[in-house]
């Protein structure tokens, strides 16, 4: 029998993370033992008392739940990674790590087993994402029917040139047009479901990036030591979108996804494309938002994991 740990970054997010628990405990699984695995990133919003008082319900429903209590806010990439590290010390044989802002389709294990375990090659499986009812980028442009169907994420794409990484599908309804299962250039780190054998031969996130591509930097080295990222449209989840990061465009979002596409780009891009990027940046220094002109001076000072900006 298989083992599947599911590993819930909570930070100040108590109501989407005992969401997430309810539709989890309608999971189905079969010869699959499922394990889940709460992490509070140091919330000061009662959430650890809150989730506790829950576990008897949860458990009642036969949902074998851990809740781990990090003393700091050690960012997507730390916390997760007590998460993992638990998860292998008890026996998992695959991970998934799943944003607390998220509700799970009953088949989504299963399905992502079916396609795991047909290919010692796949490192990581990623699902088909929705945009969860009411948290679509234009809510207007779609009908009461479409809700539920939009696209949040149908595999990865990543522009090397510009260096920027985005979601196939994105405000798209779903008419079948991403309905094959297929290898994709990055799994989002709202839901990768990984072979215990991945962290093995490349480690786990790096805490350097605190929040922001430290799923892409992941998904770069295990296509460097030879493994696939497969996108699976057979599973689904749905999204709220931006629920644990206080919304797009924020300057939380300004500080970390400018520092940290610097690192990520001059990690894997392209010389030419690494030139353009420090070219970038100067123009940023003069001319970007403050927490933007923060970012890059962080980066070009060596300052990562939480960096400057007060989380």
């Amino acid at each position: 029998m298989q083992k599947v740990s599911v590993v819930i970054l909570n930070y100040n997010g108590k109501d989407n993370t005992l969401d997430c628990l309810s539709s989890l405990q309608n999971v189905v699984t079969i010869d699959t033992k499922l394990e889940i695995i709460v992490v509070d990133n140091a919330s000061k919003d009662e959430s650890v008392a809150f989730i506790k008082s829950q576990i008897s319900n949860l458990k009642s429903q036969k949902l074998q739940l851990k809740v781990i209590e990090n003393r700091e806010n050690l960012g997507f990439a730390g916390g997760n990674n007590v998460g993992i590290r638990y998860a292998l010390e008890h026996g998992a044989d695959y991970v998934l790590v799943l944003n607390n802002d998220t509700l799970v389709d009953k088949n989504l294990i299963d399905e992502l087993l079916k396609v795991g375990n047909s290919d010692e090659n796949i490192g990581i499986l990623a699902p088909k994402i929705y945009f969860a009812k009411g948290f679509e980028f234009h809510k207007n442009r779609y009908t009461e029917k479409d809700l539920g169907k939009v696209f949040w994420y149908a595999g990865g794409k990543m522009d090397w040139k510009n260096v920027i990484a985005s979601h196939k599908g994105v405000d798209e309804v779903d008419h079948g047009q991403y309905d094959k299962t297929e290898e994709t250039s990055f799994a989002s780190g709202c839901c990768m479901f990984m072979k215990k054998e991945v962290f093995g031969r490349v480690g786990l996130f790096d805490k350097k990036y605190f929040l922001y591509y430290e799923d892409a930097d992941l998904s770069e080295r295990l296509k460097e030591a030879g493994y696939k990222i497969i996108y699976n449209p057979s599973a689904i989840i749905w999204h709220k979108n931006a629920g644990s990061a206080g919304g797009s465009g924020s300057k939380l979002q300004d500080y970390y996804i400018t520092r940290n596409r610097l690192l990520f780009g001059m990690r894997y891009a392209p010389l030419r494309s690494k030139l353009a990027l420090i070219k970038e940046s100067m123009k940023v220094l003069i001319s970007g938002r403050y927490w933007q002109k923060r970012g890059i001076l962080d980066f070009y000072l060596n300052k990562f994991g939480k960096g400057s900006y007060k989380v």
